[in-house]
């Protein structure tokens, strides 16, 4: 029976492939990869054969239809990103939707993805919390950040070390100071670091010990009291 499947893949760590994610993509007719040169070397590493094709953020609102009619012509396959859960921050949201749409059958694997193990160890309350995956870069801004302002719940945020001061001050302008901030920095990898403290801690934290790898904040919200 044809169906997609979403196939989380490690974040850092390869021992944190599931068994089940090893066996969904070694028998799917195609697997569809944000990098094929990246997913390439996961592959080779647990034997995976299956053919790949390329499906990330440049092409996929022109892929999306044929795959589709691939689907419903009875092909099962595999979506995957470069690491962690697709669609999260990565491709995958549109062909997902058009599948639902079209009555195609959607099964996501449960697996790694980043912003979980982050909030985790930030130690900020996780009852209740909001994802806000990537800022916008210029336009939209401030307003985000203005719309935040009352935001009660734990922000979670994705952030390329480039930008981690500039947003680390921008935290501190728009929430103060003294907010509650946890940043963690190459999950499951050999240098994984988690760094807690108000958002002027943090942020002279990372001006005199520049950060590097794919990084995680999470921000606690306004307080109630």
């Amino acid at each position: 029976m044809s169906k997609l499947y979403i196939v989380p893949t490690p974040i850092g760590n390869l021992e944190d492939m599931t068994f089940r994610a090893i066996k969904v993509l070694k028998e799917v007719d195609l697997i569809l990869a944000e990098d094929t040169r990246t997913s390439g070397k996961l592959l080779k590493h647990f034997e995976i054969a299956t053919h790949m094709h390329s499906h990330h953020m440049h092409n996929e609102h022109k892929t999306v239809e044929n795959l589709v009619k691939r689907l419903q012509a009875g092909e099962t396959i595999a979506l995957i990103s470069d690491a962690g859960t697709p669609a999260i921050s990565d491709p995958g949201f549109l062909l997902t939707r058009a599948c639902v749409e079209n009555g195609v059958a959607v099964e996501c694997l449960p697996g790694a993805t980043a912003f979980v193990p982050a909030l985790v160890n930030s130690g900020l309350p996780n009852d209740k919390f909001v994802f806000e995956g990537f800022l916008p870069d210029k336009k939209g801004r401030q307003t985000r950040f203005l719309a935040l302002q009352e935001e009660y719940r734990t922000m979670i945020f994705y952030v390329s070390p480039h930008k981690l001061n500039k947003t680390l001050a921008e935290f501190a302008q728009y929430f103060g100071a003294d907010r509650p901030v946890s940043v963690s920095r190459e999950l499951s990898k050999l240098h994984e670091e988690t760094v807690r403290g108000t958002a002027e801690e943090v942020l002279k934290h990372f001006d005199a010990k520049p950060a590097k790898g794919e990084i995680v904040v999470c921000v606690g919200g306004k307080s109630l009291k």
